[in-house]
């Protein structure tokens, strides 16, 4: 998919959050090597390393060259950055004390198979911290995905839909379980967006969730889709300002 890192970056405040959150759950460990899946534009992965100060070295991997770009600013002696696709580098034999994702599997489908292979790139001992949205709770991802299943944009799409792969907190935890892992950590908590109207709604989920449905539109249907969807979150969220109660899961497991 083709990302703007500028318009992701611009409720960088909301988006950084959870990361905090998810950080606060590792223990940090002498001599540590570090994988960080879906990485995006690097500063969290440097903001990683340098939370982990004992960890020898952190690997950030994206598929998206255009985040990658941002990177640049971000490699040191302890970070590094390579381009290739979570699935790819699940599929590489290196083993890791911390397998790291904020942000980024629920672009992957299958999680009863994903996590799984997550874990497998383990080293004994080591921890697995997943933080993602939990879109299928969350309001702006229920209205699009009915949006979508309408016309004309259902046609447009020749039926194509991008179905949230996200499984529930219970499903997360037999999944752990059922790998061997020693102590887990899973939580759903609301992180509050409070924006002054629904254009900044708009905005924020512009940078992540309408991305795919917009690589697939012709701009005479990409701009009706907008239009239409505009004034559906308009009427939704009407007040000003407006509280967002976005939704999302975070994991931590030890093994």
């Amino acid at each position: 998919m083709a990302w703007n890192p500028a318009l992701y970056n611009r409720f960088k405040k909301e988006r950084y959050a959870p990361f905090y959150d998810l950080l606060a759950l590792i223990n940090s460990k002498q001599g540590m090597t570090v994988l960080d899946l879906g990485c995006g534009t690097g500063e969290l992965t440097k903001m990683l390393s340098e939370e982990l100060q004992n960890a020898e070295s952190v690997l950030g991997i994206d598929s998206s060259s255009e985040m990658l770009e941002e990177s640049k600013h971000y490699q040191n002696e302890r970070v590094s950055f390579e381009r290739k696709t979570i699935e790819e580098q699940l599929n590489e034999p290196s083993q890791w004390d911390l397998v790291f994702s904020n942000a980024a599997i629920q672009w992957i489908d299958d999680h009863a198979r994903l996590i799984p292979k997550m874990i497998s790139i383990l080293k004994s001992d080591g921890q697995l911290a997943i933080q993602m949205p939990s879109q299928k709770e969350n309001v702006l991802n229920q209205m699009l995905l009915d949006m979508v299943q309408e016309e004309p944009f259902s046609s447009a799409l020749k039926g194509w839909k991008k179905i949230s792969p996200i499984l529930s907190i219970d499903e997360y935890a037999q999944i752990l379980f059922e790998n061997g892992c020693k102590e887990m950590n899973i939580i759903q908590k609301v992180y509050p967006l409070i924006v002054h109207n629904s254009n900044e709604l708009l905005e924020f989920i512009s940078g992540s969730a309408l991305i795919p449905y917009f690589e697939r539109f012709t701009d005479d249907i990409k701009t009706l889709f907008i239009q239409e969807y505009q004034r559906r979150v308009q009427q939704r969220f009407s007040a000003s300002p407006i509280l967002y109660a976005f939704k999302r899961i975070l994991i931590k497991g030890d093994f």
